[in-house]
């Protein structure tokens, strides 16, 4: 309940914004899926992290490789919905030559995002040990969430500056719970006295 709160808050403050006023229904739709791509990111971390209630690892785990192929298809949407409506900035973006520097954050973020979730699909083929590939998939989805995060604080759009201020507090918040959760703890042994 709360987590759905959560997410549907910033998410009907985005629908009221006057900044889509005049917009395109391309350009809306665009919008709306970066929105729903940082809900996702809120829930990407507590499936990792196991901190849903109700979910067994099993259940969390294949839940998170679902939600993970929703934001990168939320991703695909926002980028060519963007430049549908404006092919000259999404180009220059992508080419690292947008003078606007929310620009390189959000292409950044996008690049990490492919490369984790090809990493995850490829995971088996790969061959890699379980914990060189734990730390390059938490790698990746720390520029991520890093990223988004940058990108989303400094661009003026659809989202509404309160309620998106706090969605990425606890993006990073639960990305940060999760990671350390990741870290192999040490075991100290003492002797007996």
């Amino acid at each position: 309940m709360g987590l759905a709160a959560t997410i549907s808050v910033p998410i009907g403050a985005a629908a009221f914004s006057p900044l889509l006023a005049w917009r395109s229904p391309i350009y809306i739709a665009a919008s709306f899926a970066g929105v729903i791509a940082m809900a996702f990111l809120l829930i990407q971390p507590l499936l990792a992290g196991g901190f849903l209630p109700g979910l067994n690892t099993l259940r969390s785990r294949r839940l998170h490789r679902l939600v993970g192929g929703a934001l990168v298809a939320a991703v695909v949407i926002h980028v060519a919905g963007l430049w549908i409506t404006s092919p000259p900035d999404v180009i220059d973006a992508l080419l690292f030559r947008s003078p606007t520097p929310f620009s390189v954050w959000g292409v950044t973020a996008m690049w990490a995002m492919f490369a984790a979730a090809l990493l995850a699909a490829f995971r088996r083929r790969l061959r890699l040990r379980w914990k060189t590939w734990r730390f390059a998939h938490a790698a990746l989805a720390t520029v991520t969430v890093l990223g988004s995060v940058i990108h989303a604080m400094l661009i003026e759009g659809t989202m509404e500056w309160v309620t998106k201020a706090a969605l990425c507090a606890l993006v990073l918040a639960a990305t940060a719970r999760t990671l350390a959760d990741l870290r192999p703890r040490q075991v100290t042994h003492r002797r007996g006295t």
